[in-house]
């Protein structure tokens, strides 16, 4: 498809948790350009479409998934970037629970959670985007409760520790962690039930609190 005007995308950064590893949705294309190449799922704005219609849209066609909520993450459009033309893409950012295996579809020749740590190459400046979305995640996990949306709805401290530890790719002190987490105003709520992780001891189940900023925030170390 060649392209005589400008022209505007949507590409998606869907990232989740799965065997203590941070993973990010990529598709394998199967359509020029970059054919057989990894990028992140995405493409062309209908004419009559909204971005976040677009979004929700393109992710279900290429791999079969409706996340909740996900948010706008930068727009990108530095000539070049698209060999088919002038094109401007708008980021999205999605945090998820662990989930199921996408199924691929449209152009998508193969969808798949695979390790943001290893990796393959990426097409376009999909991996900057990915960069981009990354640093977003990772800073908004000190002023937001937005870990909780890698949780599910009730979970220990232990496992909300273990989503900040694998964003932030450092070990956190448990003690420490759990005192901040608990004296952050309306970041997390018991609910009253507890729960054996592991084969441990019963640990106390929390949910997400009401607030939507952390005070104080916790920082990375």
């Amino acid at each position: 498809m060649t392209l005589n005007t400008v022209a505007v995308t949507v590409d998606l950064v869907l990232l989740t948790i799965r065997s203590s590893e941070l993973n990010v949705l990529l598709i394998r294309r199967g359509i020029p350009p970059f054919e057989g190449a990894w990028a992140l799922p995405g493409g062309f704005v209908l004419p009559d479409e909204d971005l976040d219609a677009a979004a929700a849209r393109e992710l279900h066609e290429e791999a079969g998934l409706r996340p909740e909520h996900f948010e706008q993450l930068a727009t990108y459009g530095t000539p070049g970037r698209d060999p088919r033309g002038r094109v401007i893409t708008v980021a999205y950012l999605a945090l998820l629970p662990d989930q199921p295996l996408p199924v691929a579809g449209s152009d998508a020749a193969v969808a798949s959670w695979l390790p943001v740590s290893s990796g393959p190459a990426l097409a376009f400046d999909h991996a900057r985007i990915l960069a981009d979305a990354l640093e977003r995640a990772s800073a908004k996990l000190e002023y937001t409760p937005l870990a909780t949306a890698f949780c599910p709805p009730e979970f220990t401290i232990a496992e909300l520790r273990a989503v900040y530890e694998t964003v932030w790719r450092t070990r956190l002190d448990p003690r420490n962690f759990h005192r901040k987490v608990t004296g952050a105003e309306g970041f997390v709520e018991p609910t009253g039930e507890t729960a054996i992780r592991d084969r441990g001891r019963p640990a106390q189940l929390y949910r997400r609190g009401s607030a939507a900023l952390l005070h104080p925030p916790l920082l990375r170390p």
